[in-house]
């Protein structure tokens, strides 16, 4: 007779070697920094609120952010974000800008 223990052992392995993980994706941006140095980059300014993206001060819905950022030079965007954008906004943003040529995405308070 097996006992109680070493079935729910039989168990947990069976399930877990049984089970499959999903693999989460990597967004990566940087955090403002201070005092920097001299750029040889295009800043664009990038202002995430919870219905609406402004890039350079003019609304852009989400799909034509990419458009509008393509560009020769290398660039960097800094994005701000408004009191009532949601974490899933700025992952959907960073997700699109992440499809842009030599543009790197900086998040500032």
């Amino acid at each position: 007779m097996t006992s109680l223990i070493d079935v729910i052992f039989l168990l947990l392995l069976f399930f877990m070697l049984t089970s499959t993980f999903t693999k989460f994706g990597e967004i990566e941006f940087a955090t403002a920094a201070a005092g920097g140095g001299k750029q040889d980059r295009t800043l664009r300014f990038l202002k995430l609120e919870a219905e609406r993206i402004l890039v350079d001060g003019k609304p852009v819905t989400l799909a034509d952010v990419a458009v509008r950022l393509e560009g020769d030079k290398p660039q960097t965007a800094l994005i701000s974000l408004g009191p009532n954008a949601t974490s899933q906004d700025l992952i959907d943003l960073l997700s699109v800008l992440n499809g842009v040529d030599q543009l790197r995405a900086q998040v500032i308070g």
